[in-house]
């Protein structure tokens, strides 16, 4: 018979292969479970992105013998997982449950870890009640970047992206270095900001002052940033310098832009160009299209769709999400 430990990393070995039916069906086997069984199931179905299995599981965790009799308490990854799901997860539902999960942790720890204390902020952030992450950020005795960079978020996606920036500044003067994921948040905040200056300047001193190299999303968050302020040219001339082919991400910022601000001509032209290089699936392209439709310039909204469909790219079909219960 194999051993509890055994036995956990087989369920583990079937969550990072996406087998989760697999992994209930041999967790149900198992003799004994402990919090790492529970924890890795929880876990599992959020690595595999099936967020509402994820919160379900944790409830028939919660509701188990094992726990109700105290055998085994959900520790710290087990909380961070589904407090995860809950933020990957939109509706009452998925804010309540991660209510319950905070009250538990207050109720049975005497501080709030990095991990959950960095979920928590993540969670309300992302669900509009900014309050009550700012409670958890100043209640955590330990913050790590990961903190920050959720409290960042959390301020850039509700409005308050003033201080988002000067989080920003806090966050460098307790000594603490900023990570890729720190400068996409500031950078998004200037975007939503109109921060047009500071995020020019932070984005041209990101390797000198940190040793951090641009990635796409970087790219992504100054196209967005020059386009909403208007300056669609400048945006083109950052797609044609990057280092590497716009992604969907960056050319839809880019051509949401041009839609805007009515350079319907230089959305053609960068679409052309891309066109030329990116022979692959990518709606942004049929965006261009629609562009040139809702101008009623017809012959080019025709044009256009001709030399999509000789490039080989497809418009990629729609489809809705169904929620079951």
């Amino acid at each position: 018979m194999l051993c509890t430990v055994a036995c956990n990393a087989m369920l583990n070995a079937f969550s990072v292969n996406g087998q989760m039916e697999a992994a209930v069906a041999f967790f149900e086997r198992m003799p004994q479970r402990d919090v790492f069984s529970w924890t890795t199931v929880v876990n599992g179905f959020a690595l595999n992105g099936n967020f509402g299995a994820s919160i379900r599981f944790f409830g028939k965790m919660m509701s188990h013998e094992d726990v109700v009799l105290g055998l085994v308490k959900p520790n710290e990854a087990t909380c961070a997982s589904v407090l995860s799901s809950c933020a990957n997860l939109d509706g009452r539902a998925a804010l309540d449950c991660g209510k319950q999960v905070h009250g538990y942790v207050v109720t049975n720890e005497a501080n709030l870890g990095v991990n959950v204390g960095t979920s928590l902020i993540n969670l309300y952030g992302k669900m509009g009640r900014l309050s009550y992450a700012e409670k958890v950020f100043r209640e955590m005795v330990v913050r790590k970047v990961c903190t920050w960079n959720a409290m960042i978020s959390s301020l850039a996606s509700n409005g308050r992206e003033k201080e988002a920036l000067d989080m920003f500044e806090e966050m460098k003067l307790h000594g603490l270095k900023p990570s890729s994921i720190t400068l996409v948040a500031v950078l998004t905040a200037c975007a939503r900001g109109n921060f047009v200056r500071e995020g020019l300047e932070l984005f041209g001193s990101m390797w000198q002052d940190f040793g951090i190299e641009p990635i796409m999303k970087h790219y992504g968050c100054v196209v967005d940033l020059l386009g909403r302020a208007g300056y669609v040219e400048e945006a083109a001339e950052i797609i044609r310098n990057m280092p590497f082919k716009p992604d969907a991400s960056v050319l839809g910022a880019f051509f949401g832009a041009c839609r805007i601000h009515g350079a319907i001509e230089l959305g053609e032209e960068i679409g052309k160009e891309m066109l030329k290089l990116q022979r692959q699936h990518c709606g942004q392209y049929v965006l261009l299209s629609s562009m040139n439709a809702e101008k009623e310039r017809w012959d080019h909204a025709a044009d256009l769709r001709r030399e999509i469909m000789e490039a080989g790219i497809h418009k990629i079909p729609a489809y809705s999400m169904v929620h079951l219960t």
